[in-house]
């Protein structure tokens, strides 16, 4: 959802600019973005028809009373305000919140307003180009191509064993997620995995390592057994649907 990046290698990074006159498909809020930033960025969503806004001044009232689907804005010490603002509106309620320029450390601060992904600074056109490739299918809602929701929150573990460790989570789909933790853990390894996410009070499911990378990522999947897990797929089909 550890930040969410591009985890696609696509055959290059330079789209073919949006056909003129065609509708713009989704807006984006860019919250107090400086320069070369704003461009920067306003030039990547465009790529996919998404049309950027920028916003400095009011910003917690026009995200209550405007249509969104996804605000840009630095975490830093005004971010809690506009993410609860986007959260509370009527509209724009499941919009997709960018980080810029944090780690998921940082965006762990507001796990409750669920960051989805975090844009590195310095920003660079290629790494901005891959995450907004990355994430674009749930702004535009093309939520059936999308099975997997990036979001970064703490995930609380426990091994068969007694062991007790923490990992970020990257992405959630209805049978499991991937995380990022410095545990050591092997693929096989039964846990029990508790978190919470926005409207979803706190869960637990039993799950298993199903994969692991040198990064620090592993994937773990949910219990087929475990009725928990249902909880988790309808919150996600909540999410998809709003």
């Amino acid at each position: 959802m550890g930040c969410v990046k591009a985890m696609q290698k696509g055959p290059g990074l330079t789209l073919a600019p949006p056909r003129p006159g065609k509708k713009t498909a989704a807006r984006v809020a860019l919250v107090g973005l400086k320069e070369p930033n704003g461009s920067l960025l306003a030039d990547c969503f465009k790529q996919f028809n998404i049309e950027t806004i920028s916003m400095n001044d009011g910003v917690p009232e026009r995200l209550q009373k405007e249509k969104f689907e996804a605000c840009v804005l630095h975490l830093g010490p005004q971010a809690e305000a506009v993410m609860d603002s986007a959260r509370r509106s009527p509209s724009s309620g499941h919009m997709v919140i960018y980080g810029l320029g944090g780690s998921a450390q940082d965006a762990m601060r507001f796990s409750k307003y669920g960051v989805n992904a975090v844009f590195q600074e310095p920003l660079d056109r290629p790494s901005a180009l891959k995450l907004v490739r990355a994430t674009q299918m749930l702004v535009l809602h093309e939520f059936r191509r999308y099975v997997r929701i990036p979001i970064i929150t703490e995930i609380a573990m426990v091994t068969e064993d007694g062991r007790r460790f923490t990992a970020t989570s990257k992405e959630i789909s209805t049978g499991g997620m991937s995380v990022k933790s410095p545990e050591d853990v092997t693929s096989g390894t039964n846990l029990e995995v508790s978190f919470a996410l926005l409207t979803l009070p706190r869960i637990w499911v039993r799950a298993q390592v199903s994969w692991r990378k040198p990064n620090k990522t592993f994937g773990v999947r949910f219990d087929a057994k475990d009725e928990r897990r249902f909880r988790i797929k309808e919150w996600i089909e909540a999410y998809l649907e709003n």
